[in-house]
């Protein structure tokens, strides 16, 4: 099977849930006094607390909210539209702090947690998206190997040439590097096929350049094609590196949960075209 054929639902899209990520939201009764809860925040770096009725959080104060009396009077009820359940999906997660800095976790019908852009720092997130990219980077070679035909053989109906194809779309210096780990993986005796010797922006290119595989993938123009690999790439060596991703990827990563859906093979059962069809019409 191929690898880009995995149940990619099961992992991406219900992989990672919000109770993986919340963080658990301290609260206070009504008549605290306020400087209570701030000293509270501001001993462990927090930004909100609940403010609990009759036992149960029912509204939220700021820390910057919390300056006098009691947390009663600073509070604010708590919107139903900003409660996330805790069996909520990444997609769902980040589409909501898109939105708003800030969203409450229910659990057993009642507001236990919170959730900001800072927790998409977490391992378990930056797991889900280095997986996501690196599914998309194998889905690249599927579309670039079916739209070009393989070394060992053409599933494309077309006569390769004498090089490979799709090498016109790259630079003689990033031909030149994959060559030289091509020769490096053949020295290991590993796999030594070109294409899977190229880099995430290489193989992007590739398909940015590409009409077809453009459409393929929903880029309506290669300006957005090439601005949005740039910012996979930026986001994958972030993520590679250990880099903080929250405050200099954020477009890239609301890009990758609103177009999860056309990541995924799984296009048919939600009533989308899938990639393969996409590849079928007139030649180049």
């Amino acid at each position: 099977m191929n690898k880009s054929y995995y149940d990619i639902q099961k992992a991406f899209m219900r992989g990672v849930l919000l109770r993986d990520i919340a963080e658990p939201l301290p609260s206070f009764d009504a008549q605290t006094p306020a400087i209570v809860a701030r000293a509270l925040l501001d001993a462990t770096g927090g930004t909100v607390a609940g403010v609990r009725t009759d036992g149960f959080v029912s509204a939220h104060a700021t820390r910057e909210a919390l300056v006098g009396g009691s947390c009663g009077d600073c509070a604010e009820p708590i919107d139903a539209g900003r409660i996330l359940p805790d069996t909520a999906v990444m997609a769902t997660i980040i589409h909501a702090l898109n939105r708003e800095p800030y969203f409450f976790v229910r659990m057993l019908g009642t507001v236990v947690g919170l959730v900001t852009r800072a927790d998409l720092e977490d391992p378990p997130v930056r797991m889900w998206l280095f997986g996501l990219l690196s599914t998309i980077e194998a889905r690249f070679v599927v579309l670039i190997q079916r739209r070009y035909g393989e070394a060992d053989g053409d599933l494309s109906g077309h006569t390769p040439a004498a090089e490979n194809p799709w090498a016109a779309a790259l630079s003689p210096a990033r031909m030149e590097k994959a060559r030289a780990l091509q020769q490096e993986r053949q020295r290991r005796q590993l796999n030594d096929e070109l294409l899977h010797c190229l880099q995430f922006a290489d193989k992007a290119q590739i398909v940015a350049r590409d009409k077809r595989l453009r459409a393929a993938i929903g880029f309506v123009s290669r300006k957005r094609a090439d601005q949005t690999i740039k910012e996979m790439e930026r986001l994958r060596n972030n993520l590679a590196h250990g880099q903080e991703i929250v405050a200099s990827d954020w477009d890239a990563i609301v890009t990758l949960a609103e177009n999860l859906a056309r990541v995924a093979p799984i296009a048919n059962e939600m009533g989308l075209p899938t990639w393969e069809s996409a590849l079928q019409g007139p030649a180049r």
